[in-house]
């Protein structure tokens, strides 16, 4: 829930900057921060199951602060998985090795839409509310803010219908466009347990939360407008009585930015694919944004890597609210000293150009 102004992580570099305000050097965070590219996540990961790892609070909470450990990160991010939700609507959710994520029971028909669940958060989702709790009274005497996330209502869509990941996104497109009835129920649900799972994730303890739409790039603009900015912008409505800054991130928006934006969110958050300059002048001065070094720099030699994160930075130009991140997930295999390096260096380059 909202914070004093005088408490010491609202005045955060992280938290500072989603409200646009000026901070001493620009904050940074990564897009799956805890995850594979960590020796001591594979060590945990070697013992559990993705799914044990996310829904035993204590084990959440350890690989949450597995990268607040070793790196000089702005904020923390929720270990968790933006699938499970879906599990509380009534889907059967596995992860296969070597496939990933796997819905036995999608969604393809009216009826398979009308049994659907919405759930009470703290009912369906309560270990990763736990699990933000526990993290919040470890990061309270470091200064670290704590964000939540939820995957948005057409990402979750996707993978209820298609069952896994997909290339084309045949079954979902062809549920908005042959049975749009079924296709605006189903968003109906989605918008409100995605709202709401993002409200009780502030109401746990978290003070930013982010809306991953990794998938929305696949539609064309028209299609976002009349099929999904409605349920985006409606869970935004319902997150928002929290009063935690919000980002709304989404990859391949290049052809609807405007569009995300008028859905909403604090933040907007963009890929590689746009210069940060360029998307910063379509989106307007009253947002802050969120990006976007492609994660493959991080596979590059120091003196390459560096290069291409100075020129986020100085896209940027040191207007208040850029938070710097990677323009999708760290990847697995990224080199950890390279992520290191990655972190010193955006604080001591930004911290030298403030006066």
């Amino acid at each position: 829930m909202p914070q004093s102004p005088n408490d010491p992580i609202a005045q955060s570099r992280f938290l500072r900057a989603c409200r646009r305000e000026p901070v001493d050097a620009t904050p940074v965070w990564l897009m799956r921060q805890a995850g594979r590219y960590m020796a001591e996540y594979r060590e945990l990961r070697r013992k559990h199951t993705i799914l044990e790892l996310i829904k035993a609070p204590e084990l959440a909470c350890e690989v949450t602060l597995q990268p607040l450990n070793a790196f000089d990160l702005d904020a923390a991010i929720i270990f968790a998985d933006i699938l499970p939700p879906l599990e509380g609507m009534g889907l059967s959710l596995e992860f296969v090795k070597g496939e990933g994520p796997r819905i036995h029971n999608p969604v393809r028909t009216p009826q398979d839409v009308a049994r659907l669940r919405v759930p009470d958060p703290e009912e369906s989702l309560g270990f990763t509310l736990e699990a933000i709790r526990l993290v919040r009274r470890e990061l309270e005497s470091r200064g670290v803010p704590l964000i939540g996330f939820s995957g948005a209502p057409f990402t979750l869509a996707s993978y209820a219908i298609e069952g896994s990941g997909s290339r084309h996104y045949l079954r979902a497109k062809g549920m908005m466009m042959a049975d749009p009835r079924s296709w605006h129920t189903l968003m109906e649900k989605l918008s409100q347990v995605v709202g709401e799972y993002l409200l009780a994730q502030a109401r746990a303890g978290a003070q930013a939360l982010q809306l991953f739409d990794s998938w929305v790039g696949a539609l064309s603009p028209e299609d976002y407008r009349q099929h999904v900015l409605p349920y985006s912008r409606r869970a935004i409505q319902i997150a928002r009585e929290a009063g935690a800054p919000i980002i709304h991130f989404g990859t391949n928006t290049n052809g609807m930015l405007e569009q995300i934006r008028e859905a909403g969110g604090d933040v907007i958050g963009v890929d590689w694919r746009i210069d940060l300059s360029a998307a910063w002048e379509r989106l307007g001065s009253d947002v802050a944004i969120q990006g976007n070094l492609d994660p493959v720099a991080l596979f590059a030699p120091w003196p390459e890597l560096k290069a291409r994160a100075q020129a986020v930075l100085d896209q940027a130009a040191g207007r208040p609210g850029h938070i710097f991140n990677l323009g999708h997930g760290i990847l697995p295999h990224t080199p950890v000293e390279n992520v290191r390096r990655l972190v010193d260096f955006v604080h001591e380059y930004t911290g030298q150009q403030r006066p």
